[in-house]
């Protein structure tokens, strides 16, 4: 059973990782904002504005959906999913105005997009060892980091030739067919297929959990410090990735912003492969706080990149750090929590991310909108990742090395 078991994780893995790939276009965004500002009169906080009702419609999906993804299984969210998020992107092509994207690539997309988040990590997690979660759930989001390699270079293509309008449409029709496939390959392991994971599994003390609910998890204090730190920190990878491209023009004078999109995606991706597997070894504590403190110095230094070279450097820097945390979080949640509500505790700690998708590209936008630079809100992304730093800080090694629980006191 075992080869064959594996045949079947593989095909888990594959599905999983392609679905977040091909709904990963959002990190196009600061190539469509750029195309919005300079061909069709947006302000620069116009052009903000349907890339963060997306997150927040993101994570409010991933609540919702989380929950009856733990009931209902993958297969049914992620096809609804699918359908949402090629939906929103066709209708944001049809009705370009800033009050409508902020309702179909804001709401409908981003909500799809929500749906396939909660759909395809946990998904993934139930079926391999515990000892492999940081790997695995690093693999996967790492098909978002990965996509803008390819939706960056699309949308610069397609904008040039075809604007904005037609980019929505084509990308929004290709992205729904195939995920609308490929979300068929996905579904939960039944109980032996569970149960030959848990043997393979190292049941060593720091492996074992105890299962807790959502009302359950809100009552723990280790919930709202991991929340805190997903939300600060993230908001400055998600600050550059929203910018770079007018973050390229305002501090280098270069109209190839679009390129450094497709850096940042590439370490990115890196990085969230190589933060799930390292966070495996090393802790998810220990991880947290040397990506916390690399952003942090990045973000300081990061108004003195004024060359297309020194840019390159910064955006590398930003996309590792923000790509090593992203699949560490989750995995925290199911050391701590869990799997059998994980979709639903998974959605409410991303809720995190979402408030990391207002505090930094709204206040990077405002700044810019005030000032004409972005100098400023680096100073404030910087702030929040030693906050961050400091709330790791508070977390108990001896109890609770590597976030992983014998007994969970909730």
């Amino acid at each position: 059973m075992g080869k064959t078991l594996d045949n079947k994780r593989n095909i888990i893995l594959c599905s999983a990782t392609s679905l977040i790939f091909f709904s990963g276009f959002i990190y196009m965004w600061s190539v469509i904002s750029k195309a919005l500002v300079e061909d069709m009169g947006f302000t620069s906080k116009q052009a903000s504005l349907p890339y963060t009702f997306f997150t927040i419609s993101f994570v409010i999906a991933m609540v919702i959906f989380g929950k009856i993804q733990d009931v209902k299984g993958p297969r049914l969210v992620a096809t609804f999913g699918s359908i949402l998020m090629g939906t929103g992107l066709i209708l944001s092509g049809l009705f370009t105005q800033p009050g409508m994207l902020i309702l179909t690539m804001g709401v409908v997309a981003g909500s799809g997009v929500g749906i396939l988040n909660v759909s395809t990590s946990p998904a993934v997690v139930k079926w391999f060892p515990l000892e492999k979660k940081g790997l695995v759930t690093g693999i996967v989001v790492a098909g978002a980091g990965l996509s803008s390699t390819m939706y960056s270079p699309l949308a610069n293509y397609l904008i040039s030739n075809i604007g904005v309008s037609k980019t929505f449409i084509y990308i929004g029709i290709a992205a729904l067919i195939a995920s609308v496939i490929i979300s068929q390959f996905l579904r939960n392991p039944n109980q032996d297929e569970v149960d030959e994971r848990k043997t393979q599994s190292k049941e060593s003390g720091v492996n074992k959990t105890v299962d807790a609910s959502w009302k359950e998890m809100l009552h723990s204090i280790y919930f709202y410090k991991l929340w805190l730190m997903l939300a600060f920190s993230s908001s400055a990878g998600l600050m550059i990735i929203g910018h770079i491209t007018n973050i390229a023009k305002v501090q280098a004078n270069w109209q190839g912003g679009f390129l450094l999109v497709v850096l940042i995606s590439l370490f990115n991706t890196g990085g969230r492969i190589l933060g799930g597997s390292l966070s495996d070894k090393i802790g998810r504590l220990n991880l947290m706080k040397i990506v916390f403190a690399m952003q942090a110095l990045n973000m300081l230094a990061f108004s003195y990149y004024r060359s297309p070279a020194s840019l390159g450097f910064g955006v590398a820097i930003a996309g590792l750090c923000y790509g090593a945390a992203f699949p560490v979080f989750p995995s925290a949640i199911s050391d701590l929590y869990g799997l059998k509500s994980f979709g639903i505790n998974y959605g409410l700690m991303f809720t995190g991310w979402g408030l990391g998708g207002i505090i930094g590209p709204m206040i990077a936008a405002s700044i810019f909108d005030n000032v004409g630079n972005y100098n400023r809100s680096y100073l404030v992304a910087a702030t929040l990742l030693f906050v961050s730093i400091g709330i790791a800080f508070t977390f108990n090694p001896a109890k609770e090395k590597n976030l992983r629980l014998a007994k969970a006191k909730i």
